[in-house]
């Protein structure tokens, strides 16, 4: 059975530096019918597990520590027995939502995680936050970019955590490189291409955002 990507979405609250802001979050699920891979644990481990059905949930990988996108990952982790995955630059953003539950493992740059017989090769993408990472799976055309590549550019930069020149040399330097017809399955909203948006860096540099 070859493996599929399948999205579900929750919805929640994002707080970080005092404020809140209502948020839909991608939730993705890549595997067969026996084994799957869950990227951002957000908001909803009950929907996230139905989506599961009786899959063997091998680890659930964090693009970035912020609260919308790990959540519902000690639930989720609880329920399953499957590890969270952090790179560990994003532990102070995670530790402001689960001060108590640490990850159980570290996500590292050029680290393969294998599932259904598919490579997701983990890339270090800081800006949004010091550790947010993208995930590379050649074989099914697609980067899964959290909240650091949209479709229009960038992910946020303006609050704590964050860097915009370090965002854009990620980009430029990890994402933009890959083949022009990956499909880029974002943190949140619709996906896009690279093919899409690597004619707009120096637009995005243009407006600072």
């Amino acid at each position: 059975m070859a493996a599929r990507i399948e999205r579900v979405v929750t919805s929640g609250t994002f707080t970080l530096d005092g404020g809140a802001w209502d948020v839909d979050n991608n939730v993705w699920i890549v595997g067969d019918d026996s084994e799957a891979l869950v990227i951002d644990a957000a908001h909803d481990a009950d929907a996230i597990a139905r989506a599961l059905g009786g899959r063997t949930l091998r680890a659930i990988v964090s693009t970035h520590g912020h609260n919308d996108h790990v959540n519902a990952a000690p639930a989720l982790a609880e329920r399953t027995g499957a590890p969270v995955l952090l790179h560990p630059a994003d532990l102070p953003l995670w530790k402001q939502t689960h001060p108590d539950r640490a990850p159980d493992g570290e996500l590292g740059d050029g680290q393969v995680i294998t599932v259904a017989g598919v490579e997701l090769t983990v890339l270090h993408t800081p800006g949004h936050a010091p550790g947010a990472v993208c995930l590379h799976a050649p074989e099914l055309t697609t980067v899964f970019t959290g909240d650091t590549l949209f479709s229009g550019g960038p992910g946020a930069t303006g609050r704590s955590f964050s860097d915009f020149p370090t965002i854009i040399d990620s980009i430029r330097d990890r994402l933009l490189g890959l083949a022009p017809e990956t499909a880029v399955r974002t943190g949140h909203g619709d996906g896009t291409t690279i093919g899409d948006e690597a004619p707009h860096l120096a637009e995005w540099i243009a407006r600072g955002h």
